[in-house]
């Protein structure tokens, strides 16, 4: 298989032409209300009071749409809220973190998921974020403040090398990834990822998520997400643990449905369990596109 770009795909996205539409239309803009500091209610009734049209998302009551940009209003700077794409919010769902609990977020910047994580936690227990990348980690400590996240630690490791002193409840590796998810806000998207940089990301992911699983306590979850379509860095990072490990696929327990998780990919098939992971398309949620596994240390 030698195209590019979301064509590629056409092969395992059943309703195409509702998928192409929806990469055309523009991405609406998301906010999550921050219940660290603000009910949602609250928060709905402010902005609805300064004129801004404000719609709750059905399947999420933290998450409403806007009829604008809003990153410069004072309820932005006070922490009252984050602006994410809907399906960005399904990790932290997904891995459904407790209070008390131990909690590594792996691969943590800008801090979108940790401080949805936190909020989720309502601030009690420990949440270890990690970000290898300095000026990245600026941004991930300028929204954990921004938010009133009081529960998290910022670690600078490699993911893939994060020291093993300590083992975690719960973890989230949202890994880098090729990205061709988020092409309604990055028309160069369009023109998807080479083969080469698929498989560059997808040995990176192999062995983060190797890391992650192995930094899991017995009993513990672990959530792997991306934001891309490509089964390398999807499936075949998921099939590539069950091969390396006793990593046991659970099913995901989500308020929406997505797509089942592929069972083949070109001349490559996978374990019959990555039918219990999600694919997400931008016509499923009008959002961007996404991939959740959810996997349980035996």
């Amino acid at each position: 298989m030698t195209s590019r770009g979301p064509e590629r795909y056409r092969s395992i996205i059943s309703d195409w032409d509702a998928f192409i539409a929806a990469c055309d239309r523009p991405l609406p803009t998301v906010i999550r209300a921050n219940t660290l500091c603000i009910s949602p209610g609250a928060l709905e009734a402010r902005l609805r009071d300064q004129g801004i049209a404000i719609e709750r998302i059905q399947w999420n009551d933290r998450l409403f749409t806007i009829d604008r940009p809003v990153g410069g209003m004072i309820e932005h700077w006070l922490g009252h809220f984050y602006i994410q794409e809907a399906v960005q919010t399904l990790p932290a769902i997904a891995l459904d973190p407790q209070p008390e609990e131990t909690v590594l977020d792996l691969c943590a910047a800008p801090g979108g998921k940790t401080t949805q994580l936190a909020d989720r936690m309502h601030n009690v227990g420990v949440l270890v974020a990690n970000e290898p990348n300095g000026r990245r980690q600026m941004a991930l400590l300028a929204n954990i403040n921004r938010l009133g996240v009081l529960n998290a630690l910022m670690t600078g490791y490699r993911g893939e090398s994060f020291p093993m002193h300590t083992s975690f409840d719960r973890i989230l590796l949202d890994a880098p990834c090729s990205g061709e998810g988020t092409l309604r806000k990055e028309h160069a998207l369009f023109a998807g990822a080479t083969r080469q940089t698929i498989g560059r990301l997808s040995n990176l992911q192999k062995r983060l998520i190797v890391r992650a699983y192995d930094l899991l306590r017995p009993g513990g979850t672990l959530v792997y997400s991306t934001c891309t379509f490509a089964p390398e860095e999807n499936e075949a990072v998921v099939a590539h643990l069950l091969g390396e490990r006793d990593a046991r696929l659970l099913p995901l327990d989500l308020p929406v449905l997505g797509h089942p998780g592929l069972d083949a990919w070109a001349l490559e098939r996978y374990p019959d369990g990555l039918r219990n992971a999600r694919r997400f398309y931008p016509h499923d949620l009008d959002s961007g596109g996404g991939f959740l596994a959810r996997i349980e240390h035996p």
